[in-house]
């Protein structure tokens, strides 16, 4: 598990393409999907945008095609998310940033937290699952091994970003609730304040 690679030797260019591919797929699949990041559920990925971005993960695959169990790691959970993208990419495509991020909030606020919870985990402890048997199952050989902890590492990384996406959608809809409701108040008390004054006799109009 502690093997290590010589820089340009032939299994850290073996290594280095591999991550090269699934880190170019996982790039791809957010450009189709979302060009301008506004779908981009990583935060940290959104604040460093194309440019940083693709910086970061030059150094990043670079670095890491010497540890295989790393790069196989890195790599599986790249592949496994450039595919969840592609599941959906055209349609965000078609509908647009904007307007497909404002139609699946609305699809999201229909549906009864616990239900998108029972569907989430079931998505992400599932693959989990076989991520782990494959952990399980591989008596510490190094590629079924990595393969099974990249599953798990995707999982955990769907079920992080999208809990956190369903925390900043319910965070903004108590804070519109609030602004409305305060609005609300505001008009109530402007129209209370005058029919009060229009009830007064004359001499009480100050």
């Amino acid at each position: 598990m502690d093997v290590t690679f010589p820089f340009a030797s032939r299994e850290y260019c073996l290594l280095l393409l591999l991550l090269v591919f699934a880190r170019g797929m996982d790039f791809l699949s957010t450009w189709i999907a979302t060009p301008n990041l506004v779908l981009e559920g990583n935060p940290l990925a959104k604040k460093l945008g194309w440019q940083w971005g693709l910086l970061l993960n030059i150094v990043l695959v670079s670095v890491l095609a010497m540890w295989p169990l790393s790069a196989i790691v890195v790599a599986t959970a790249s592949v496994l998310v450039a595919a969840r993208n592609f599941q959906s990419a055209w349609l965000m495509h078609s509908l647009g940033e904007e307007h497909y991020r404002q139609w699946h909030v609305e699809r999201i606020q229909e549906t009864r937290i616990t239900l998108y919870l029972f569907c989430l985990a079931g998505n992400t402890l599932l693959t989990a699952g076989v991520g782990a048997a494959l952990i399980y199952f591989s008596h510490l050989r190094l590629v079924p091994f990595a393969i099974g902890m990249g599953m798990v590492a995707y999982a955990v990384a769907v079920a992080f970003y999208t809990l956190l996406a369903i925390w900043r959608i319910r965070r903004a809809a108590k804070k519109l609730a609030v602004r409305q409701n305060s609005r609300a108040n505001d008009k109530s008390l402007t129209v209370d304040t005058w029919v009060r004054v229009e009830n007064r006799s004359p001499d009480k109009i100050i």
